[in-house]
């Protein structure tokens, strides 16, 4: 697995028992190194989200070996894995995940937050974020107040808010026209050169 920021060896994950069970990962093998950018590319309903999961720990792995920065996640306990994500791993969910009750920079701030940030400090950050989004005029907006785009920008400034060593986005420009698209892979290219 050496000097890889992930790496994946045999990697399966089946859902269900007997005969409605349905394997969704078979022997999958990757190697990602720091700075990449990596695309799945795929039909619906073949794995790419479940791939992302199991990679971040959000999933149990059902076989093989998941190494991410030297540690072996797959031998992770629940809580280990929750705590690991929160320390190193950016995710933006295809499903946005957004907190209906919080504010756009309530929501950009959770990760700041759960580190104990100050709560002042912790939204001028995530107004920061929402500004390099294109959201410096939302920012006060609850999610029902604002489009799906929008929504999915929020959630892309909660996944790096927190300058997280691997960042998962989950189709992070499905809800974008084509300028918000753009303008949220610049930043992602960004970080990555980071």
């Amino acid at each position: 697995m050496g000097g890889d920021l992930i790496s994946l060896r045999r990697v399966t994950k089946s859902f269900g028992v007997g005969e409605a069970r349905l394997q969704v990962l078979r022997g999958v093998d990757l190697d990602i190194k720091t700075g990449e950018i990596l695309l799945l590319v795929g039909p619906s309903g073949c794995g790419k989200t479940t791939l992302l999961s199991v990679v971040a720990g959000v999933l149990d792995s059902s076989e093989g070996e998941i190494e991410v920065f030297g540690q072996r996640v797959d031998r992770m306990s629940r809580s280990e894995k929750a705590s690991f994500r929160r320390a190193v791993i950016g995710f933006a969910f295809q499903q946005f995940n957004l907190v209906p009750t919080l504010t756009a920079a309530e929501n950009a701030a959770v990760p700041l937050l759960l580190r104990k940030l100050p709560y002042a400090k912790a939204l001028n950050r995530a107004r920061e974020y929402l500004a390099l989004l294109g959201l410096e005029d939302r920012t006060e907006f609850q999610p029902t107040q604002l489009s799906g785009g929008q929504q999915q920008r929020i959630a892309i400034a909660r996944a790096l808010i927190a300058e997280p060593r691997f960042l998962v986005c989950d189709e992070p420009t499905a809800a974008l026209d084509s300028e918000a698209g753009h303008q949220v892979m610049e930043l992602l290219h960004q970080v990555a050169r980071k």
